[in-house]
């Protein structure tokens, strides 16, 4: 996206701090960094591209999405039904005869309008529906632990808006926050920082990831 905030499918890296940029298209470049499912093939995309970055073409870049503010761009709702929804193109969008669905375990993410997403409007975001309750969960998760983990807090910053080359992920895609714990946890993740991130996730389940990116996301307003 124009505003570097991406979509559900992919990552929002507008306002991430330089050396972790760096770092992340090194570990793409180096093949330290890939996805646990072999179908998301936007993740192959991004080594290719990172691949045939020159040192220099890296620092560039990296410089530029630093620079970017984050503004607002994702409002969670919790929820117990959600609009019935298709799949287009990685993306949920509302299924044209209408109706709801159950949310069940999952994060439903979607744009707020689906004539401006098509057209890739930087300024019209997404709607992320989330269990009923797990934005609290969530948030003792986070600055506790509950026993399973360290509290977020300690790297991401007591806002976590992100501390040093640490970076933020309040307000950031839920979706994308999951994705890539269960990464981390399942090992694609090899890069410098890694290590520090599978001993955080070892112990949590999918629930409690679903719970943490619900929270870490309704930060963002």
């Amino acid at each position: 996206m124009p505003n570097g905030k991406g979509r559900p499918e992919n990552a929002p890296i507008a306002g991430l701090p330089y050396v972790y940029v760096v770092q992340q298209l090194v570990d793409f470049k180096n093949d330290l960094r890939a996805s646990a499912d072999p179908r998301k093939t936007n993740t192959a995309q991004m080594i290719q591209a990172a691949k045939a970055m020159t040192d220099e073409e890296i620092k560039a870049a990296a410089s530029y999405l630093a620079a970017m503010p984050w503004t607002p761009w994702i409002r969670v709702v919790e929820a117990d039904t959600v609009p019935a929804m298709r799949l287009s193109g990685n993306v949920f969008l509302p299924a044209p005869g209408g109706g709801t669905e159950p949310i069940g375990d999952r994060i439903i993410e979607t744009p707020e309008d689906s004539v401006r997403f098509e057209l890739r409007d930087p300024h019209s975001g997404f709607i992320a529906y989330v269990p009923r309750n797990s934005v609290a969960k969530g948030a003792a998760l986070a600055s506790g632990g509950g026993n399973r983990t360290l509290p977020c807090t300690i790297c991401h910053g007591p806002d976590l808006n992100g501390l040093g080359p640490v970076p933020g992920i309040a307000g950031r895609s839920p979706s994308y926050i999951v994705r890539q714990l269960w990464d981390i946890r399942q090992g694609s993740r090899k890069g410098t920082w890694s290590p520090l991130m599978q001993q955080v996730v070892a112990k949590l389940s999918p629930e409690d990831m679903l719970d943490l990116a619900a929270y870490a996301a309704s930060l963002g307003r």
